[in-house]
Order: C-alpha cells, then sequence, then structure tokens
C-alpha cells in the first residue's frame, strides 16, 4: 500500500462516525472472556464431575462457583465443552 493510498485510508476512517460505547467496552472485554473460557474449559477438562455438571446445567453449575458470565460465554463454554471429546 502506498503512502497516498493509507492516507486516503485514514481520512475515510476519520469520517466515519465513533463507534458505539457498548461495542468498545465489549470489544476490551473479548480478552477476559477469553482467559475466563479457557480457565473453565481447562477445569472441566481436569475435573470430570465438574465437566459433567456443566455440560448438564451451564448456567446453575457456573454461577454456584461463582462466576458471572454473560450468557454469550455460556453458550460458548457450551458448544466447545459439546465438540471435546
Amino acid at each position: 500500500m502506498s503512502g497516498a493510498d493509507e492516507e486516503r485510508l485514514a481520512e475515510l476512517l476519520r469520517a466515519l462516525p465513533p463507534a458505539p460505547g457498548a461495542w468498545v467496552e465489549a470489544a476490551q472485554e473479548i480478552p477476559f472472556a477469553r482467559d475466563e473460557i479457557a480457565a473453565i474449559l481447562e477445569r472441566a477438562a481436569a475435573d470430570e464431575e465438574f465437566r459433567k455438571a456443566v455440560a448438564a446445567d451451564p448456567e446453575t453449575t457456573l454461577a454456584s462457583e461463582g462466576y458471572d458470565l454473560d450468557p454469550a460465554v455460556v453458550q460458548a463454554i457450551q458448544e466447545r465443552l459439546a465438540r471435546s471429546p
């Protein structure tokens, strides 16, 4: 990409309205959600009883363990558990 192309792209980006606050907040939370999902899945891999409980009733199990998760995060955990052996 040439310098002129980069400058034109910068102009176009500056012309866009700012991202909605909720989008910015969601984007900032992604790394933390990813880490939390990884930790839960790691625990589920090491603890069969926990894994079965999360698979059977993820919302209740995770809430009882002190997790306060967005429904989308719970769904991601369910999907990952369903795909793993």
